[in-house]
């Protein structure tokens, strides 16, 4: 079985991330020690609440550290939610700066819709070349938030193909990256029925396949 642990840092939806993942067939743990999250064979990062004090949680626990070393090592991280967010160089949320990951670049921002949060079951336009998004072509995510990263800034820093999906709402904003190893997604997998559990089910398919 694929070794997953959900980083505990105070901040997510961890059982429900816990549940989700081993009913698609993983081994999951929920830890933050650094041991663990360092060499199992799959890391989840999950994220609710406002970005600044989830980038303080990951810092406490050195998750930070952590997160740098298995992406320079190939090996996988799942971001949900806030968890995707972090991911970016950094956020402005309520006008408090926030210095983030920088594993991609681009700043999360205010999403421009006359109504917010963007709560509830939506689609995405997925990227033709997802792996994440086989077999759900149509389908409903279920999503709460107020910000995103809202443009993919491209680079070459690993001269390899990224898929990025998109969702509408008051504008486009990044609803899911397959980067290599990193891969992330805006919306709650873990929250979002049968087509919830059959992403988390191609994620885990994508570590086994390497």
């Amino acid at each position: 079985m694929i070794d997953v642990v959900v980083l505990d840092y105070g901040s997510g939806n961890l059982c429900s991330a816990q549940r989700a993942l081993e009913k698609v067939g993983a081994s999951v743990d929920v830890s933050s020690d650094p041991d663990r999250t360092r060499t199992c064979d799959a890391l989840v990062v999950p994220g609710v609440g406002a970005l600044a004090a989830c980038m303080a949680g990951i810092r406490k626990v050195g998750a930070d550290r952590v997160i740098d070393q298995r992406l320079a090592g190939g090996r996988p991280v799942l971001g949900i939610c806030v968890g995707m967010q972090v991911m970016f160089e950094r956020g402005d949320e309520h006008g408090v700066r926030t210095e983030c990951l920088d594993q991609w670049p681009g700043e999360v921002e205010r999403l421009d819709a006359p109504v917010l949060p963007h709560m509830g079951w939506d689609t995405v336009n997925a990227a033709p070349e997802s792996r994440l998004f086989t077999g759900l072509e149509g389908a409903y995510f279920t999503f709460v938030h107020s910000y995103a990263a809202r443009r993919w800034i491209r680079v070459d820093r690993y001269a390899r193909p990224v898929a990025v999906t998109t969702c509408d709402f008051g504008g486009g904003f990044l609803a899911a990256v397959e980067d290599g190893p990193l891969c992330a997604t805006q919306f709650h997998p873990e929250k979002s029925g049968d087509a919830g559990l059959t992403l988390l089910e191609n994620w885990v398919g994508t570590i086994r396949d390497r």
